[in-house]
């Protein structure tokens, strides 16, 4: 298998047009979502399509899979039409800011691996850029889109670098969007600074959020823990 293809247990990735692989971020964040009977769900920024058909896995619900970038919506519209999911998910090239002015749509669950570099320097390559960074996707535009779409008892799930996530979490609240559960990644044991990622779920209702820790490694690099490789364990071939 090239590394223009990354095959899961049920379904096969090509992302040989896209700005953004299949990521380690990913892949938790469409493991660790539980669509709960969810009969609609929408996947902003879908890049390969690689976390609506994790989702399309393990549920029923119609997907609806976004993303700004041309090439990448066209690899996700293969990637869904050659997998045995493709009754399930519907692939579109449009912005979120457009969905949300051009849609009534309501979604019982919403999930977003987002672009999250605020200030720091852009690469030559733009689509990339544009994957990475929050100038075509602000956490605003996403919180004020996300709280028209959602409905009323339903959630909405990201994952983000853990500054910015505290960042998002402080936003989310502000407009009454509020953290439900809350799974710290760390990539190692014995690292105390190793924190890297948060996954997040919000909703309307406030309450206590349940909240855990996930490490990624136990002592070497590619050696798992058993709570990473049971998190997984449904989608990659090697778990």
């Amino acid at each position: 298998m090239s590394n223009d293809t990354f095959e899961f247990k049920q379904f096969k990735i090509k992302q040989d047009k896209c700005a953004m692989r299949v990521s380690t971020d990913a892949v938790l964040l469409g493991a660790w979502v539980i669509p709960n009977g969810s009969a609609r769900i929408l996947d902003i920024g879908t890049g390969t399509g690689v976390i609506a058909l994790m989702l399309a896995q393990k549920s029923s619900a119609s997907i609806l899979a976004i993303d700004i970038d041309k090439d990448s919506t066209e690899q996700a519209k293969l990637n869904v039409a050659e997998s045995i999911f493709h009754k399930s998910v519907e692939v579109v090239h449009t912005s979120f800011q457009d969905l949300v002015k051009n849609s009534s749509d309501k979604f019982n669950l919403i999930v977003t691996n987002p672009p999250y570099f605020i200030d720091s320097e852009k690469t030559n390559n733009e689509n990339r850029t544009t994957a990475r960074h929050t100038d075509s996707l602000s956490f605003d535009d996403i919180l004020s889109g996300v709280k028209k779409m959602l409905d009323e008892k339903g959630k909405f799930c990201l994952i983000l670098p853990k500054n910015e996530a505290q960042l998002f979490r402080s936003m989310a609240q502000a407009k009454g969007l509020y953290l439900s559960k809350l799974l710290r990644i760390r990539t190692r044991f014995e690292k105390e600074d190793s924190e890297k990622r948060h996954l997040m779920q919000f909703e309307f209702k406030e309450s206590e959020f349940s909240e855990s820790t996930l490490v990624i490694e136990k002592d070497s690099h590619r050696n798992y823990t058993d709570e990473y490789k049971e998190l997984t364990k449904d989608y990659y071939l090697k778990f």
